[in-house]
């Protein structure tokens, strides 16, 4: 059973999942939670439906709040509910992807259950609450499908046993528009024009800066308000202090510069990024999607703090100055060979993950020894063995 709260993670997980639902030994189900059941953040429920995927549940975790208050009682709802949903469904693994809150509240639910537990993206770093998020499912997951070498290492030094620890790849990081497509193409998709150059906006709240969210939405759009050129803005997500960076992103919509949206489907959002000149906020994408297509990316504020990235990261903080600062050099740079090769090199690569994942997963020996869980007291004379479980399959 996969978990799925956001349109990033669904992205990310895409062919993994096609790869669980093809493997002749797997049977895929779909919990959807969290952002997808919010219409006001795009309803991209709609999305995972179009899949055509089995959806066993969707389980109500959000409340109308914003705040950090409003999280933690979010994540103790989606403990409560994802017991009930895998009481229901007995599912033998559940995967998750990342450092979200109903991630973690699943880990919490299904190891209670002693259903199994696989984490994909374990051992990365950020800023935030997600770090603590992250580490917390490691302890609580029984495999682990990190995205680098680097990943894999931090999970080992964490007491993790190596045969439990997979280093697949980084799950839908290598991109392709296929075929090529040029502004033109993706404008008649969006329904808006993309002559010139354009920018992209997409930022999310900083759940430790949640009272300072609206102020650093507004200085990054002043600063790419400066430039006078379109500008797709993708809403944020819903952690706290989303609601007061999207009260801002309001008062900028009617002006002729910019066009938003609360979601593009994510097949529209990598042909946007084809095409794109600079991207700018605090996703994630920027880092592991972005380079694909060498593609400049301005990285605004802490969110991204620590994390491995390639050489197409331009850090800004959070103001407006420094911000246009940072655009201008990306746009300046644009027709630079040398630049743009290294706005390609990234420490993220697919490398077929999805298909690695499932052939893990339908080989995993079900039973005490994948459940019981004890500190690998081999991490404290040696971390730097990576994927020893993978390596010796």
């Amino acid at each position: 059973m996969y978990i799925t709260g956001t349109r990033a993670d669904y992205g990310l997980m895409r062919d993994t999942l096609r790869a669980i639902d093809q493997h002749p030994r797997l049977r895929l189900s779909i919990l959807v939670t969290g952002m997808h059941l919010l219409k006001e953040f795009g309803d991209t429920l709609q999305e995972v439906e179009k899949d055509g995927y089995p959806i066993s549940h969707k389980v109500e975790m959000l409340g109308g709040g914003d705040s950090p208050k409003a999280m933690a009682q979010s994540l103790g709802r989606a403990v409560v509910e994802m017991a009930e949903a895998f009481g229901k469904s007995q599912p033998d693994f559940i995967l998750l992807e990342g450092d979200r809150g109903e991630s973690l509240a699943a880990a919490i639910a299904a190891a209670h259950m002693n259903v199994g537990v696989a984490h994909a993206s374990g051992g990365d770093v950020s800023g935030t609450i997600d770090e603590s998020i992250r580490h917390a499912i490691t302890k609580f997951a029984h495999i682990h499908f990190p995205g680098t070498s680097l990943s894999a290492r931090r999970i080992l030094a964490m007491g993790e046993d190596p045969w439990r620890v997979h280093m697949v790849g980084t799950p839908g990081s290598t991109l392709k528009v296929e075929p090529p497509m040029t502004k033109a193409d993706v404008g008649k998709m969006l329904g808006t024009n993309l002559t010139g150059p354009v920018i992209v906006v997409l930022q999310h709240p900083v759940t430790t800066e949640a009272d300072d969210a609206g102020r650093q939405m507004r200085e990054t759009m002043e600063a790419v308000r400066g430039f006078g050129v379109r500008t797709v803005l993708i809403y944020p997500n819903s952690d706290a202090g989303g609601r007061a960076m999207m009260e801002v992103i309001k008062e900028y919509e009617r002006q002729p510069f910019l066009a938003t949206f609360k979601n593009l489907p994510r097949p529209t959002y990598v042909a946007l990024l084809s095409v794109a000149d600079v991207l700018v906020g605090n996703s994630s994408s920027a880092l592991s999607n972005a380079p694909n297509f060498g593609l400049p990316a301005v990285n605004v504020g802490t969110r991204q703090q620590g994390r491995e990235r390639g050489g197409n990261i331009i850090d800004a903080g959070y103001d407006r100055e420094e911000i246009q600062r940072a655009i201008q050099y990306a746009l300046d740079h644009g027709d630079d060979q040398a630049f743009r090769a290294k706005c390609r090199q990234s420490p993220f690569r697919d490398d077929d993950a999805g298909a690695k994942i499932a052939d893990v997963l339908a080989s995993v020996e079900m039973g005490p020894k994948l459940i019981q869980k004890r500190f690998f007291d081999g991490a404290l004379a040696d971390t730097g063995a990576v994927a020893l479980g993978a390596r010796s399959r």
